[in-house]
């Protein structure tokens, strides 16, 4: 059994606390994701390039067809290889990632071998952006606080690609992006205004307080 084969709520290590409930999960689309994180249709044109040329370079040289076909057979065969290994694995990632998004943080299950679960409280989220594909899915990149260091190679490919310094955890190709955009500004907007709120009540009732211990040390 692996780590979380069982999860008292998918996606998580455990019940949420009181107070804080989830406001949308899901995964990252296996077809996008073998796309722009396996580059498979680069990977099917880079084959098929190459067979064209086998083809061209081989009749030059006056083979016969049979000669054709079984110098073409190879490529295929490895470009076959390569293509249905490369769309495995992003279906593979996608199918054992899940995305959680609550009102005090962003939760990341990931890991096809070795799942992990990614902890991304709002109070180390400086911001977050968005790109849309034409197919709807889409990227939400966020930026953590210096303080949060989390590693390209664990997180891989659930990152901002080529951001090293600093590492961009990030929900990648996942289906209605707009739509998990526009979920993740209005919980991050109402966890700051309830932080702010916070933060003036503590400031009052420690002015209250001095105040009282003011008022007792004049009587």
């Amino acid at each position: 059994m692996r780590e979380y084969d069982v999860e008292p709520i998918p996606g998580l290590p455990e019940r949420l606390p009181p107070g804080e409930e989830v406001l949308w999960q899901g995964s990252p689309s296996w077809k996008s994701l073998a796309r722009r994180a396996f580059h498979v249709r680069e990977v099917a044109i880079y084959f098929g390039v190459l067979a064209v040329l086998a083809v061209l370079v081989d009749a030059s040289d006056g083979l016969t067809l049979a000669s054709l076909v079984q110098g073409l057979t190879w490529i295929l065969l490895l470009a076959a290889v390569s293509i249905g290994a490369l769309t495995w694995l992003g279906w593979s990632m996608a199918r054992s990632s899940l995305y959680t998004i609550t009102n005090r943080r962003v939760v990341m299950r990931i890991g096809a071998a070795l799942p992990m679960m990614m902890n991304l409280p709002f109070k180390q989220v400086r911001s977050a952006d968005l790109r849309v594909y034409e197919d709807g899915t889409g990227d939400i990149p966020l930026l953590l606080d210096q303080s949060a260091k989390p590693s390209y190679m664990i997180f891989w490919p659930h990152v901002r690609p080529w951001h090293f310094a600093p590492v961009q955890p990030m929900l990648r190709t996942i289906p209605d992006a707009a739509k998990v955009a526009g979920i993740l500004a209005e919980a991050l907007q109402d966890y700051l205004e309830s932080e702010a709120t916070a933060r003036v009540s503590g400031t009052e009732a420690m002015d209250d307080a001095a105040l009282a211990s003011a008022t007792e040390t004049l009587s």
